[in-house]
């Protein structure tokens, strides 16, 4: 078995726009993977109220969690409710003592939303303190010493709140796992409505191959790519590695 890999992203369907392929071939290399979004997704709908959004999305992301054989973490809190607080750090921090991974995968904590920046927040805190004792989660779950890397995505749109755009520390070529990030997006079928009237996307599986194929452009390499930022490994790691790259280093420019 390879190593141990958590993708906690803000909201159902945001692990598929960001990270998925990258996933897709962690998998494909035999790496054990985990998947949990911090929030529920419950105001994504222009037709369910939240109660039942909160339903359906978590059925769409087990399903697509399942599609690529990951163990799934419900959410713990709802939309626009990602806050950094003690409460919400101690609750990802459980998951993250329970997984005890060796990589993460995380939002950009630069992005057009505070959902995303926080959920990218309460995960690289909660992975800081994995291993101290006096840090309690919630639930309680004994403190891990495994090194873990963090890495963070693209955010959505490829660009901040302030319309600048991130440069990677590296790209993944995701082109000949294209077809099944799509299909594991397109599980999330309530999202297409919501993303057609609330943020013009059109298609969001024609969207999310757009922003792919842009990322796969910025690599001048790829036709289809997703880009990641390595965070400091201080706190996390006693030297720097880079297992993602090391992993994939036929896929990686």
């Amino acid at each position: 078995m390879g190593l141990v890999v958590l993708a906690i992203h803000a909201h159902p369907d945001d692990i598929e726009f960001c990270c998925a392929g990258t996933l897709i071939l962690l998998k494909d290399a035999g790496c054990e993977l985990h998947y949990m979004t911090v929030a529920r997704g419950d105001v994504g709908s222009m037709e369910f109220n939240r109660r039942k959004a909160a339903r359906v999305r978590e059925k769409e992301a087990r399903n697509a969690a399942s599609f690529i054989g990951a163990m799934f973490h419900p959410a713990i809190t709802r939309d626009i409710e990602v806050f950094y607080t003690i409460d919400q750090i101690r609750k990802v921090l459980a998951v993250i003592r329970e997984v005890a991974p060796d990589m993460m995968l995380v939002p950009s904590p630069e992005d057009y939303m505070e959902d995303h920046m926080n959920a990218s927040r309460l995960a690289v805190s909660a992975a800081f303190c994995r291993a101290i004792p006096n840090v309690k989660s919630r639930p309680r779950r004994a403190p891990v010493s495994r090194e873990v890397v963090v890495y963070h995505a693209m955010p959505h749109g490829l660009k901040d709140g302030m319309r600048r755009q991130p440069v990677p520390d590296f790209y993944v070529d995701i082109t000949e796992v294209m077809e099944r990030k799509e299909k594991m997006l397109s599980m999330h079928e309530s999202q297409k409505a919501w993303l057609d009237k609330t943020q013009g996307m059109e298609s969001y599986l024609a969207s999310m191959r757009e922003t792919s194929a842009a990322v796969g452009k910025m690599s001048g390499s790829f036709r289809y790519a997703e880009g990641w930022r390595r965070h400091n490994n201080l706190g996390f790691s006693v030297k720097e590695t880079d297992p993602l790259r090391e992993i994939l280093t036929e896929y990686v420019q």
